[in-house]
């Protein structure tokens, strides 16, 4: 054996920056709802990329989309038009209450997009307003003004000195989004669901007050559906369960199906970038496009969008009974994206538990210490969420 070959033999990660800790676990095929490792064992997956893989591991129209595509057209850079990034943008102010949209690679790309474009504009109508109000708990990305942004516990010193211009209100309370308004503020960024706090749901009566709060004052209201958008609970967007209509909104995640891709929407009356102040090298290639144009075609179709609906309400019936079998505070979620407290700190202990099932495992998410996430494809079968919950059972009985 080559000193090549002996350096790249079982290969588990030694090469890599550590960022994470991962199993000793290399995936190298995955199908619908399935992943197969190396050994042969295969894993049900509910956590499909963190809510990315909307229509599962390697679906067909996806891999057909890139195919084509690659064959025809990659990338002949952001300064020109391409027919996919046009029918992209098209597709998705049809789908939404959108006049404009600037297609990106990732979530925090497309946030720091939204918070430029509402600076932009507050410098522009609002006297140089730039303050964005936030929210406790929030996620909005791994870059330092979206770590800002975002109120994880902690991340406010990681990487200190952290960028400035980020007030912190509190989920579902509107007093404190009164107090955190300064002159100063020109927008409030919100996620209708906070999936990495554990899906914390904003509640409808307090979005609609923020609506008209934002109206009142003259503040945008950025909706960050990243994680919540196409397809994820139940509906198009999120903001639809509301009522409401933001002025600017962002997509990631699902809208590629697993390919690095990403959205900026807003109103035309916000469409307030001058040439040369946002692009990217990446930003509306035709391979991306292409991709996304594809997926958000299946996905947001009223047909799957009601059975979307529909295994969502069976998960949530599912693990309603397992948290009443188990003596568990109970779930909660929106759609296909849902969350099962417990009432120990050992969700990391269900997830390894879960993990480490034979013959077949099972793929879980603990973004808290005391919860479990469940983010599995939208299109699972009625079948798949039926396994997911009994292989859930037994990995509780062993973890707890």
């Amino acid at each position: 054996m080559s000193d090549i070959d002996n350096k790249f033999a079982g290969n588990t990660g030694s090469d890599l920056i550590t960022i994470t800790r991962r199993p000793d676990i290399v995936f190298i095929e995955g199908q619908g709802s399935w992943l197969l490792d190396e050994m042969g064992k295969r894993y049900l997956d509910l956590v499909q990329g963190w809510a990315v893989n909307s229509l599962g591991h390697s679906p067909a129209l996806l891999a057909q989309a890139l195919t084509e595509q690659a064959g025809r057209l990659v990338n002949p850079s952001p300064g020109f038009y391409n027919r996919p990034m046009l029918d992209l943008a098209r597709r998705l102010a049809e789908l939404s209450c959108f006049d404009r949209v600037f297609l990106a690679s990732s979530g925090a790309e497309a946030n720091e997009g939204a918070v430029k474009l509402a600076r932009r504009w507050g410098r522009r109508e609002r006297g140089g307003a730039h303050e964005i109000i936030s929210f406790e708990q929030g996620f909005h990305g791994r870059t330092l003004a979206m770590m800002s942004a975002s109120g994880k516990p902690g991340w406010d010193r990681l990487y200190a000195p952290m960028p400035k211009g980020f007030a912190k209100a509190r989920l579902n309370d509107i007093t404190s989004v009164e107090r955190a308004i300064t002159p100063d503020s020109v927008a409030v960024m919100i996620e209708f669901v906070q999936g990495e706090a554990g899906v914390n749901l904003a509640d409808t009566g307090f979005v609609r007050e923020l609506r008209a709060l934002c109206t009142e004052r003259r503040l945008l209201l950025i909706a960050d559906e990243v994680q919540t958008g196409v397809g994820r609970c139940g509906h198009a967007f999120a903001y639809e369960l509301h009522g409401v209509e933001p002025d600017l909104m962002t997509l990631a995640k699902g809208i590629g199906g697993g390919v690095p891709l990403s959205a900026l929407l807003c109103k035309e009356r916000f469409n307030c970038f001058e040439p040369g102040d946002q692009g990217g090298t990446f930003c509306g290639n035709p391979l991306m496009a292409a991709a996304g144009l594809a997926v958000v075609n299946e996905v947001c179709r009223p047909g799957f969008l009601a059975e979307v609906r529909r295994r969502g309400e069976q998960l949530s019936r599912g693990l309603a009974e397992i948290a009443q079998e188990h003596g568990l505070p109970g779930e909660r979620g929106a759609g296909l994206l849902r969350a099962l407290a417990l009432p120990v700190d050992r969700a990391e202990a269900v997830v390894e538990a879960a993990r480490a099932l034979t013959p077949v495992g099972l793929l879980l998410n603990a973004p808290r210490p005391h919860l479990l996430r469940f983010m599995p494809a939208l299109n699972i079968s009625e079948e798949e969420v039926d396994t997911g919950l009994a292989l859930l059972r037994q990995a509780l009985r062993e973890a707890l």
